[in-house]
Formats: structure tokens, C-alpha cells, sequence
């Protein structure tokens, strides 16, 4: 029974993932059309991908030529984490 438990906390925890990929990737391509800074739907992005943007601009340069890497390293790191949680999940 602890078993089906971790496994489905697992399996929310690769949903939640997954949603904030796609919110990282809105706020990516929205950042491009320079949006109105007051709409609630931008802020809402804001607040939600820019501590983990700043979180990695500290370890990592991200700017090169103008262009922010860091949206993509996010992704990447995030994608290694559900490949390791999917695989440790399918063990037990």
C-alpha cells in the first residue's frame, strides 16, 4: 500500500513538472512581443518563472548577445529531474 502511495505522489510531482515546463515555456514566448507589464496574466508568469530564472542567472552566465539562455537550462534540468524521477518511480 506505501508503495501505490509514493507512486502516486510521484506521479503528481511529474505533473507539476510538466506544467511548470509549459508555464516556462508561455513566459519564454511571451517575453518575445514585449507584453504589457500590467496585465495580470504576465505578472502571474512573472512571479512564477522569474525566482527560478534568478536562481540559475547566479550560478550561470545565461546572456549571450542579448538572448537569455536561462528559461532553457531550467527546462533541460527539469527534464533530467522527470527522466530520474520516472525511471526511480518504475523500480519500485
Amino acid at each position: 500500500m506505501l508503495v501505490e502511495i509514493v507512486q502516486g505522489l510521484g506521479g503528481i510531482l511529474l505533473s507539476l513538472i510538466s506544467v511548470y515546463i509549459w508555464v516556462i515555456i508561455i513566459s519564454a514566448l511571451i517575453s518575445f512581443v514585449n507584453p504589457d507589464p500590467f496585465n495580470p496574466i504576465v505578472q502571474f508568469l512573472y512571479r512564477v518563472t522569474n525566482p527560478a530564472y534568478d536562481l540559475v542567472r547566479r550560478f550561470i552566465r545565461t546572456d549571450f548577445n542579448g538572448l537569455d539562455l536561462a528559461p532553457l537550462v531550467i527546462i533541460i534540468g527539469l527534464q533530467v529531474l522527470q527522466v530520474f524521477l520516472t525511471a526511480l518511480l518504475n523500480s519500485i
